[in-house]
């Protein structure tokens, strides 16, 4: 039996299917006998700075362009920070833990907000705070679920009540603008890094089926799950 990643992130823009497809990652190395554990960020219900990160994408802290990002984003690392136990606990009786969003989604989200050196800065902050300060494990493997914006939200229309919000689109959501520059952020995260694999979630403007992800996920793991 090949070695798995201990930490395996599933990243990518709002409405790509990381809940659905890191949940199937789980499924299928449970059902291949390895030991699994799937923890989702934001833990909205669970956290301090979890619940203030609902109330953040609620608008009660003001729109985006009103909030410092480096302020945002310390409400996602001490969300995370306040699960390192958890997250720990996790990986010490497991094989692998799969990460419904995590580091880079901060910075994605965060950096997105900022062009050029203020970029670079606040993408060195992010890092520093939730791997050197808060001292947060760094992911084996991270996937990249790319789907355009359009798409996106077309999909994020479709969702389900979500428990932090009564909006149809939460703050992030509902700028498709903003989307975009994540997108393009997490596309140049992506080339930067070894671990890291884009997945395409759409062909020609088509949504390619769960399964088919999801292969591409597994098939994806390094060396091999």
């Amino acid at each position: 039996m090949k070695e798995c990643p201990v930490l395996i992130a599933i990243e990518g823009i709002d409405g790509s299917g990381k809940g659905t497809q890191a949940q199937r990652l789980v499924e299928r190395l449970t059902s291949s006998g390895r030991r699994a554990a799937l923890l989702s960020f934001p833990r909205y219900d669970a956290t301090f700075f979890g619940r203030a990160v609902g109330e953040f994408l609620n608008g009660r802290f003001g729109t985006l362009a009103e909030a410092h990002p480096f302020l945002v984003s310390l409400l996602y690392a001490g969300d995370r920070f306040e699960s390192r136990e958890l997250l720990s606990e996790l990986a010490a009786h497991n094989d692998v833990v799969v990460l419904d969003r995590y580091v880079p989604s901060n910075i994605a989200h965060q950096a997105a907000k900022r062009d050029g050196g203020d970029r670079e800065r606040l993408i060195e902050w992010i890092e520093h705070l939730e791997y050197a300060v808060y001292g947060l494990p760094r992911a084996d493997r991270v996937f990249l679920l790319d789907l355009p914006v359009w798409i996106a939200r077309s999909l994020i229309a479709r969702k389900q009540a979500r428990s932090y919000t009564h909006r149809a689109a939460d703050l992030q959501e509902a700028d498709a603008a903003y989307l975009e520059r994540v997108r393009e952020l997490y596309l140049e995260l992506a080339g930067r890094s070894p671990e890291w694999r884009r997945i395409e979630v759409s062909h020609e403007g088509v949504v390619r089926s769960i399964e088919e992800v999801a292969d591409e996920v597994w098939t994806g793991c390094w060396p091999g799950c």
